[in-house]
C-alpha cells in the first residue's frame, strides 16, 4: 500500500439475519486484502461480559472480553470499540475494518460513536445483510427483543419488527443473500422499504468496492429523523404497496386514538410525522412495525418557532419543512407512509381521513382546538 492514509476505513455490516451477515463479512474479508472483521458477541452479556473477536479471511486472530457498562451490553460495545479501531488504525497493515454488529445492534448508534469519538477511523459505508425470505416475517414480528434473547440491556424495549425496519432503512447498501425461495413480493418489499438504497448480492465482489464508497453520518441521521425523514414515495409492485398520506388539517385526538389499533396493524411498516389539534405546535413522530406503534413528541414545528431561532435549525430540517410548507399552517402537516403486501389503500385512506377535524371543528380555530380532549396525554406524557 502506497501513500499516507489519514483514517482507517470502517464498513459497518448489520442485520438480524446472521447467516446473511456472515456471508457478507466473509466475502469482504476474501475480496479486500489486509481486511479484518471485528465482532462483539452480546449473547454473553447475561454473564456480565461482552466477547470481542478479531478475524481475517484465514480465521480468528485475537479475542477478548469487555465488562458490561451500566448493565448495558451496547454500552460495553461502545466503550471497547474505539480503542480497538484506533489500535487497528495504528498497525500500518489493516486496509479495511469490517465492523460486524451483533443481531439487534443498530448501525446508526455505532456510526455516530465512531464519528464523534475518534479521528483515527471513519465509516465509509453501512451494509444491511438481508435474507429476502425473512424480511416480512421479521417486519411483522411485534415480539420484544428480550423475548427472543436479543435485548442489549435490561431496559431495552425495542421489538424485532421496529429494530429490523430501522436496520433496513438506515443503510445505503442492502446486501441481499441469494435464496431460491425468495419471490417477487419479497424483492418488492425490500425495494419499497428503502427505495434509494443500492442493492448488491451478499458475498459479491461489488461489495468490496462499495465498502469504500463514503458515508455521511449527519445526512444519514437526518434521513431517519421524523422531522426530515426521507420517506418513500407511492409505489405498487408484485402485490406490495406504498401509500403516502399527506394532509394539512390536524387530527382530532379522540378519533385518532380510537383508530390507533387498526392503523398500526394496517401495514407491515408505517412511519412519518403527524399533527394533533390539541397540540398544534408539537411535531409528533409515528413509528410502527409488527403491529406495535410508538408515538413521540419530537419538539416544535418550525412554524411555531420565532424567526430568530431559524438560524439554529439544521439545513436538512429547513429543506424538509419547505417541501411541506402551507401558507396558513407552515410545516404543520400529516405525512405518513404505509408499506405492506396486500395494502388496502382505499380503506386506510378513508380511516385516516375520518380522524381529521371536520369542517366545523377546523373552522373553530386553534384556540378552540386546544380545548379538545387530551386523549394522547397518557401516551405522550406517561407518569413515571
Amino acid at each position: 500500500m502506497s501513500g499516507r492514509r489519514t483514517k482507517l476505513p470502517v464498513v459497518i455490516v448489520c442485520g438480524l439475519h446472521s447467516e446473511a451477515r456472515g456471508e457478507v463479512v466473509a466475502g469482504l474479508l476474501r475480496d479486500v486484502p489486509h481486511s479484518v472483521a471485528l465482532h462483539h458477541d452480546l449473547s454473553t452479556a447475561t454473564g456480565g461480559t461482552v466477547r470481542r473477536s478479531l478475524r481475517d479471511a484465514g480465521g480468528e486472530l485475537a479475542s477478548g472480553e469487555a465488562p458490561l457498562v451500566n448493565e448495558c451490553a451496547c454500552c460495553a460495545l461502545r466503550e471497547d470499540l474505539v480503542p480497538e479501531l484506533e489500535r487497528l488504525a495504528g498497525d500500518g497493515v489493516t486496509r479495511l475494518a469490517v465492523l460486524e454488529l451483533w443481531d439487534s445492534v443498530e448501525p446508526k448508534s455505532m456510526a455516530e460513536v465512531i464519528a464523534a469519538h475518534t479521528d483515527a477511523a471513519e465509516v465509509t459505508n453501512v451494509f444491511t445483510a438481508i435474507d429476502p425470505t425473512l424480511v416480512l416475517p421479521c417486519l411483522s414480528n411485534g415480539d420484544d427483543l428480550a423475548e427472543a434473547g436479543l435485548a442489549a440491556a435490561p431496559a431495552d424495549r425495542r421489538t424485532i419488527g421496529d429494530t429490523w425496519a430501522r436496520q433496513v432503512e438506515y443503510a445505503p447498501v442492502l446486501a441481499v443473500a441469494p435464496n431460491p425461495a425468495a419471490d417477487d413480493e419479497d424483492r418488492a418489499l425490500i425495494r419499497q422499504l428503502n427505495p434509494t438504497a443500492r442493492q448488491a448480492a451478499a458475498g459479491s465482489g461489488e461489495l468490496a468496492r462499495l465498502a469504500f464508497a463514503g458515508f455521511d453520518v449527519e445526512a444519514a441521521a437526518a434521513g431517519q429523523h421524523p422531522a426530515c425523514a426521507l420517506l418513500p414515495q407511492e409505489a405498487e409492485e408484485a402485490g406490495v404497496g406504498t401509500l403516502v398520506w399527506r394532509r394539512h388539517r390536524p387530527f382530532h385526538p379522540e378519533r385518532l386514538l380510537d383508530a390507533l389499533e387498526d392503523l398500526s396493524c394496517a401495514a407491515a411498516r408505517s412511519r412519518g410525522r403527524f399533527w394533533l389539534a390539541d397540540r398544534p405546535d408539537t411535531l409528533l413522530s409515528w413509528d410502527a412495525a409488527g403491529g406495535a406503534l410508538c408515538v413521540e413528541d419530537t419538539g416544535p414545528w418550525l412554524a411555531s418557532l420565532p424567526d430568530a431561532a431559524w438560524s439554529m435549525v439544521p439545513p436538512y430540517r429547513q429543506a424538509a419543512a419547505a417541501l411541506d410548507w402551507h401558507p396558513e399552517h407552515g410545516d404543520c402537516c400529516q405525512h405518513l407512509v404505509f408499506v405492506s403486501p396486500g395494502l388496502d389503500r382505499e380503506g386506510l385512506t378513508g380511516l385516516l381521513d375520518s380522524c381529521l377535524l371536520t369542517d366545523e371543528e377546523y373552522g373553530s380555530g386553534r384556540e378552540a382546538w386546544k380545548s379538545l380532549p387530551a386523549a394522547f396525554d397518557a401516551l405522550l406524557d406517561p407518569v413515571h
